[in-house]
């Protein structure tokens, strides 16, 4: 299990640094206070969610900054690399999976007080805003102009737009929209070196590769982001949902399947199996599956892919209970409560995995994932979503109780170690969307294989003395 390191690190140190942050920043923006460093010790990762109600602070920080311009964020970098200190750039530490935790203390530079007023290019359809902005701030900002992102994660409320770059993250309606690495048009960013950096092509070059691909994905360990520019829509002018109960996982596998390779593109594609159908539509048949469809935009369009999409679903042995049961998915889609009370209860658990595979694997990785959980869960639940023409995200999610909290954070790792053990045994995507972080660190070099020697070695370019959040990404 990995351990912070930051005990290393002497008093005088730390008293050195924070003397030389007070030259570069406003001194009541930085602080080193025993509840602010513990309240840094952690995110969103049910691991650490339990580890925080037990008053383990394994990860703390030594300095917290909290700086208000670019200006700040250089001097904060020049401070880091003169002193050898590790930094980590933070939004709202929503992170499922521990990507916000730094594994050596050191700085962490919560970008989330840097917000000024969004650029909106209706000529392109794109938003430039600082990297720090909340995701829903942004989002109301542009439904008051009737625009929207179309990029709605869970987290919508509680997460930046900088962490959606850094995490590679995606919405709800990837399926038509995209994730963060369509949405995202470009960005900026400073390098460890205070070199400052624009990535992105308008709309496509071929001078190159694309190298705002080297920052997606890279938890921070690259560059500081400090702006992103994101595509626009316009409201669709209609939207059509609809639930199908379906007779069994492999149906709604080819259904999906289909749909897919057939050109049609849903905004919503979820498909719940036997056990998790339950929670979507109380109440529903037993021993039922459960499709979710949305399809959305101009009128016309729209209304041809519902009806060619009912087709292919109902030749799948489709059975159409209307659209109540997605409406109300879309009242409840950002609500976290359930894992929460979970959490919150003495020796309570809750997880959710996501994986992914092509067509061709996936329902055997659905099933070995089930077989193998199983013992380790008193309720193992799955889904389907995020579908494209070679294959799909998977969720597994995870509910149980032990005695203990102690307990529960063992169980936890039993269920990490389990369920990444089946996925690169079967050939999968060890995360889909939620990023490494601390939950995947011990699989991350066997999933990517030789590729992870090339990660090393950009690393090593990109940041040669190690200061930018080390200790993610398997490295």
């Amino acid at each position: 299990m990995m351990t912070n390191n930051s005990s290393k690190r002497s008093g005088q140190v730390i008293a050195d640094v924070v003397l030389a942050l007070q030259s570069v920043m406003q001194p009541e923006n930085i602080a080193t206070q025993k509840e602010i460093l513990d309240e840094y010790s952690h995110d969103a990762w049910p691991v650490s969610a339990l580890e925080k109600k037990m008053e383990i602070h394994q990860f703390r920080p030594d300095i917290v900054v909290t700086p208000r311009s670019k200006k700040e964020i250089l001097g904060v970098l020049k401070v880091a690399k003169d002193n050898q200190v590790p930094i980590m750039a933070r939004g709202l530490g929503s992170s499922v999976t521990g990507q916000s935790l730094a594994t050596q203390g050191g700085i962490v530079l919560d970008l989330s007080k840097i917000v000024s007023e969004p650029v909106l290019s209706i000529s392109d359809m794109t938003v430039s805003a600082s990297a720090g902005m909340r995701g829903s701030d942004l989002e109301e900002w542009l439904n008051k102009k009737s625009l929207t992102m179309n990029f709605f994660p869970q987290s919508l409320s509680r997460s930046t737009i900088g962490g959606w770059v850094a995490t590679r993250a995606t919405g709800q309606l990837s399926t038509k929209f995209g994730g963060i690495e369509e949405s995202a048009v470009g960005f900026s960013v400073i390098l460890s070196d205070s070199t400052e950096i624009q990535v992105g092509q308008k709309p496509r070059a071929a001078v190159g590769p694309n190298l705002k691909e080297l920052f997606l994905g890279t938890e921070g360990m690259f560059a500081v982001i400090t702006e992103v520019t994101l595509k626009v829509y316009r409201k669709s002018e209609i939207q059509l949902s609809e639930a199908w109960l379906m007779p069994s996982v492999n149906s709604g596998i080819v259904a999906m399947r289909e749909i897919m390779q057939s050109g049609i593109r849903p905004s919503l594609v979820r498909f719940y199996d036997e056990a998790e159908a339950q929670f979507a539509v109380p109440g529903i048949e037993l021993n039922k599956c459960v499709l979710f469809l949305t399809h959305e935009g101009l009128s016309s369009i729209t209304k041809a892919e519902h009806l060619e999409s009912s087709k292919i679903v109902e030749s799948s042995g489709g059975v159409s209970i209307g659209s109540t049961p997605v409406d109300n998915w879309y009242k409840r889609r950002f609500d976290f409560s359930a894992v929460e009370n979970i959490l919150a209860s003495k020796g309570g658990y809750a997880e959710t995995i996501e994986v992914a595979h092509n067509w061709s694997e996936i329902e055997n990785l659905y099933s070995r994932l089930v077989k193998e959980l199983t013992p380790l869960s008193d309720t193992v639940l799955g889904h389907f979503s995020h579908v494209y023409t070679n294959g799909a995200s998977l969720y597994i999610i995870l509910l149980g109780k032990t005695d203990t909290d102690e307990q529960a954070v063992l169980r936890l790792r039993k269920i990490w170690d389990a369920a990444m053990t089946v996925v690169t045994e079967l050939g999968g995507e060890i995360s889909h969307h939620h990023g490494a972080g601390l939950a995947r660190q011990d699989f991350i070099a066997k999933s990517l294989g030789t590729q992870h020697e090339l990660l090393r070695k950009l690393k090593n370019v990109m940041d040669p003395e190690g200061i930018l959040n080390p200790g993610h990404l398997g490295l």
